[in-house]
């Protein structure tokens, strides 16, 4: 991967490790965890907004747009009623 998509590589390599620690959760938990609901949601709201915009003039410009979604979900789910407890 590295030749064909190095920034991609890199990142990859960074943060991989920190997308692994689900597995030091209880089975109970991770069983709750599993879905993948909760990101095609993101996804599709991330797809939503970018499609508005269209055009990007630099790769920074989307990614601030991209942060400033994610900010706006995780106060979301900081503040709403809990859908997922961990409780058995």
């Amino acid at each position: 991967m590295e030749e064909k998509a190095p920034k991609l590589a890199d990142w990859a390599e960074a943060n991989l490790p920190e997308g692994f620690a689900v597995f030091d959760y209880p089975s109970g938990h991770r069983t709750r965890l599993r879905t993948t609901n909760g990101l095609e949601r993101i996804n599709r709201e991330i797809k939503r907004r970018t499609r508005v915009a269209s055009i990007f003039p630099n790769a920074a410009s989307c990614l601030r747009l991209v942060s400033a979604l994610l900010a706006e979900c995780d106060e979301d789910w900081m503040t709403a009623k809990i859908h997922l407890t961990m409780k058995a």
